[in-house]
């Protein structure tokens, strides 16, 4: 099985936490000796890690960037969910999705993917060819995101949504000139929360897909958010009225 990289503390991390088996080794700049790289250390010896001295020109050429923090690993890819319908069928409460046409931009999926995992959303869908996947950049951005938040690149997003709502999951795409607000919709049952790209919004026919469209109220100059805030704004309110109507729902937990 061919391996991938990781670079960035966060990203690293979380690996080394939720998969400890799968980190092949670890290579960090032998020249950083702060307090941050020396806990870092100390967990990756705890987890059993192979640490390898590097230097940043190395460390650049594993993972192509030189925002590597001084630490790159080489990791087995994870088992994922095989597909939407699998994870679907899995779940015993009302499904959570986040629905990304034309996000093409890897710092933006990044971010997406780091507050859908936060707000405990259950995956992420995007269209093969109006999106990006999952790289290095991707992988660093999301801190750790990328390894636990499934993502699903379908053939057909129009066609997806409609099987969603097959399944009595209704379909809510963000739109400036939407009626209602955010505010004003029901997110307690099974939703998928669709969201296009800064400037052009969804395609038309991912708009025509929706069962309801809203839009998040500015107060400000600004006419519109960066994806990833909007996904949070999103999010997080689908989490807020779920765990006011089931209190339980809420666990402890923090930015």
């Amino acid at each position: 099985m061919s391996a991938k990289i990781l670079f960035g503390f966060h990203a690293v991390t979380v690996r080394l936490k939720t998969a400890p088996e799968s980190v092949q080794e670890i290579y960090y700049d032998a020249s950083r000796r702060d307090q941050r790289m020396r806990q870092f250390l100390a967990r990756a010896q705890e987890a059993g890690a192979r640490l390898i001295e590097s230097d940043d020109d190395r460390l650049h050429k594993l993972c192509g960037t030189h925002r590597h923090q001084g630490v790159v690993a080489r990791v087995s890819p994870l088992s994922a969910v095989r597909s939407l319908d699998d994870l679907l069928d899995a779940l015993s409460e009302p499904p959570l999705l986040l629905v990304l046409d034309g996000v093409t931009d890897p710092h933006n999926l990044g971010a997406c993917l780091r507050v859908a995992d936060g707000a405990g959303a259950h995956a992420v869908i995007a269209p093969k060819d109006h999106a990006v996947g999952v790289n290095a950049t991707v992988a660093k951005v999301a801190s750790g995101a990328a390894e636990t938040m499934p993502y699903f690149m379908v053939t057909n997003l129009a066609r997806t949504l409609a099987e969603l709502k097959e399944r009595n999951i209704w379909v809510i795409g963000t739109a400036e000139d939407a009626p209602k607000t955010l505010y004003e919709a029901d997110l307690r049952a099974g939703v998928a929360l669709v969201l296009g790209a800064e400037g052009p919004g969804m395609r038309q026919l991912t708009r025509k897909s929706c069962d309801e469209l809203v839009r998040i109220p500015m107060r400000g100059a600004v006419e519109s958010l960066n994806v990833s805030v909007a996904s949070g704004v999103c999010l997080y309110e689908a989490l807020r009225q779920r765990a006011a109507a089931s209190p339980a729902s809420l666990s402890p937990g923090g930015a």
